[in-house]
């Protein structure tokens, strides 16, 4: 057996959507399970559809989940180039191949003479309104034109498109990985366009000839591809023999939350949520769509939850490290039926992931959200202490900056309307006293702290559930955070009483 090569071949357009990256996943587990090469080939043959900056954000993507590739543009590899637009002389050889062979064709058809073949197929009352067997006999292109009218056109340099030829009255089949045998009537697949008229190659024709050269044993895509799969299967038996071609598996779409058709950007704008990995800023508009990163996920949950979405291992087990999923991956367990997608479910991967993470895997993030929110940390065993006292409370890493600012800052503001309902004259006079008795306390350290509290709460004859709220909006700033006898002892003794008093006088 051939040694396992996959391949991922974005299309450098925009953002990089959640159902790519799955994609991109299970060709990497594939790969890594079976001691295969897992490449990247940029897709960039439709020059009008580029954007700049795509293809070096798609590499960012992948750099950030963790799934880097074997072969690249950017890490090289035997078979260079993997940029499609820098192997543009390549596949012209094999379209003129296919038509020397009477397998396509030179299509001399102007844009507004194919849609007045629309619109006539549409008078008509036809079923279908694609150049196919049934209307390419009545279209300039060099099936219908005698040899000496095409030669005459190519001559002047006429602009022309190839397009396959394809045969009505017969059955393609293959056999898909995940979802079996599967079988197409010709008579439903259109002319495909292969070559087009500034000499670069269609998608159809670039995949099949450059899995070809590269030598791609697997081939995984998504589901909405299935139409294309009639086309491709016909190039590889014209031009390299269907023992040639991959073995195929068609991923099941992510669906929107309600499961009614495929998961897109526009749905998670409307219901509050990433589709991308990455933040991806449109260089025309300099709009910023938001990614999963941005917004707080470890890669390793991004990556789980990505996984679990359209498969599992058998087992009850939710939570996987790559390592485990590579283990068990396997494509049977790949579901044939679309996954929804679940915000919610999203959000308990990451609370699971920050968990499980030792606290050296959080440090840098923590550290580096902190400071990006202005708040300077200098000391990293401070911060180490503060992360396991809050991480069980964080299920996206931004919550940490809420979290734990107020270990590292005062408070600029205070829910003080939290406070106010039940604040009185005895409240405010307990904490004057209280900043006395903190002053004076032997020793400073949560036992301490609560024993003084509750001494003084004694005393006064107020119960102590009626202070501690305020106690804690007042070190604090809201109604959250970890105990808070041990946030008095861990910001010290000075910055307590002083948060008190400046609290007192704002609730009085």
């Amino acid at each position: 057996m051939s040694k396992v090569r996959v391949r991922f071949a974005p299309s450098p357009t925009g953002g990089l959507h959640l159902g790519g990256v799955r994609t991109v996943l299970f060709n990497y587990l594939f790969a890594k399970k079976n001691d295969g090469d897992f490449i990247v080939r940029i897709e960039d043959t439709d020059q009008t559809r580029f954007v700049q900056g795509a293809e070096e954000y798609i590499f960012d993507c992948l750099k950030w989940c963790g799934l880097e590739p074997d072969e690249s543009v950017l890490h090289g590899g035997p078979f260079a180039p993997y940029r499609q637009s820098e192997r543009k002389d390549i596949y012209k050889k094999y379209a003129l191949q296919l038509v020397e062979a009477g397998q396509a064709y030179y299509a001399f058809d102007t844009p507004e003479e194919i849609e007045a073949m629309r619109e006539r197929l549409k008078v008509e009352g036809s079923s279908s309104l694609q150049y196919d067997h049934r209307s390419r006999m009545k279209m300039n292109n060099s099936v219908r034109l005698l040899p000496e009218e095409t030669q005459a056109l190519l001559d002047k340099n006429t602009p022309y498109v190839i397009r396959i030829k394809v045969n009505p009255n017969e059955f393609v089949s293959f056999t898909d990985m995940i979802r079996g045998d599967i079988e197409f009537d010709t008579n439903n697949v259109d002319d495909k366009v292969l070559l087009k008229a500034d000499g670069m190659p269609t998608y159809h024709l670039a995949v099949v000839v450059d899995d070809y050269l590269m030598k791609i044993t697997h081939a995984f895509r998504g589901e909405e591809w299935l139409p294309s799969a009639p086309i491709h299967i016909l190039l590889w038996k014209y031009l390299f023999g269907l023992d040639a071609m991959p073995e195929w598996a068609h991923l099941p779409l992510i669906l929107k939350p309600d499961g009614n058709g495929k998961l897109s950007k526009r749905d998670g704008d409307r219901l509050g949520f990433p589709v991308y990995a990455m933040d991806w800023k449109d260089p025309q508009t300099n709009d910023i769509t938001k990614g999963f990163k941005e917004i707080g996920f470890l890669p390793q949950a991004f990556i789980n939850l990505l996984a679990v979405l359209g498969w599992n291992d058998g087992t009850e087990q939710e939570v996987f490290t790559m390592e485990e999923l590579i283990d068990k991956f396997s494509l049977d367990r790949v579901h044939t039926s679309g996954a929804k997608f679940d915000f919610e479910k999203a959000k308990w991967f990451n609370h699971q992931w920050i968990q499980k993470l030792e606290i050296g895997g959080l440090m840098l993030e923590v550290g580096s959200l902190l400071k990006s929110n202005g708040i300077a940390v200098s000391d990293d065993g401070y911060l180490e202490k503060v992360i396991l006292l809050v991480k069980d409370r964080c299920t996206l890493l931004t919550d940490f900056v809420q979290q734990s600012s107020f270990f590292f800052a005062t408070p600029t503001h205070w829910d003080a309307e939290a406070v106010k309902a039940k604040w009185n004259d005895d409240k405010k006079a307990f904490f004057h006293s209280l900043i006395t008795k903190l002053n004076d306390a032997p020793s400073w350290d949560a036992v301490t702290i609560e024993t003084v509290f509750k001494d003084l709460a004694t005393e006064k004859n107020i119960k102590p559930g009626e202070l501690q709220l305020p106690l804690r909006v007042m070190l604090v700033g809201g109604k959250f955070g970890p105990p808070v006898f041990t946030i008095a002892d861990m910001i010290g003794k000075d910055e307590t009483i002083k948060r008190i008093a400046t609290a007192t006088e704002i609730f009085g």
